[in-house]
């Protein structure tokens, strides 16, 4: 069996991340709901997760595996920088509506949000994922911090809970629901 090689991203990562994350939330509930149109969807999902990774990369909280095949991508107390989101007002809007509801149940006190965890659709079930989100975990646990996230696939509530985090609290946007997991 071949070891996963985990490694922080630069910025050679990007295009490989992109579409780690575009092909992995093609179908997420979440990204449906931002990106609602099909025809643009793939056009606005890159600008989406080009927006994430650049608002990270530089922070040093963004890992990567197998150069890409999954990543993770970590917000620390104090880590983002504010980079520009080129995407029409309607879509920026809904992202806007989706980011005030939901991070309004993170807590007010210092702790790190995974903002995105994906594992390109052609490397699934390596458990790429799982350790990509270790670097974060640990970093956070290091600190004496609790660790963060959300999911609008019901389905990864079951994934994340087997991984250690727990249920905080539960909301929805409109009619997607969410669920924001603490570990």
């Amino acid at each position: 069996m071949t070891k996963t090689r985990v490694e922080p991203a630069s910025v050679a990562h990007r295009p490989r991340v992109v579409e780690t994350v575009v092909s992995a939330f093609r179908d997420d509930p979440a990204f449906r709901w931002f990106f609602r149109d099909p025809a643009v969807f793939d056009r606005h999902a890159t600008a989406f997760a080009g927006y994430l990774f650049d608002g990270r990369v530089g922070a040093g909280t963004v890992w990567v595996a197998d150069a890409g095949s999954a990543v993770s991508m970590w917000d620390a107390p104090g880590g983002w920088t504010d980079v520009p989101l080129d995407l029409p007002r309607g879509v920026r809007d809904r992202l806007d509506r989706y980011s005030r509801i939901v991070h309004r149940l993170l807590p007010a006190t210092d702790h790190w949000y995974l903002g995105v965890l994906a594992t390109h659709p052609e490397h699934a079930g390596r458990r790429l994922g799982r350790a990509v989100m270790t670097p974060g975990v640990r970093h956070a646990a290091a600190v004496g911090l609790p660790a963060y996230l959300e999911t609008a696939n019901p389905v990864n509530v079951g994934v994340y809970v087997r991984s250690g985090w727990t249920v905080a609290a539960e909301t929805s946007v409109d009619d997607l629901p969410v669920w924001v997991m603490c570990r």
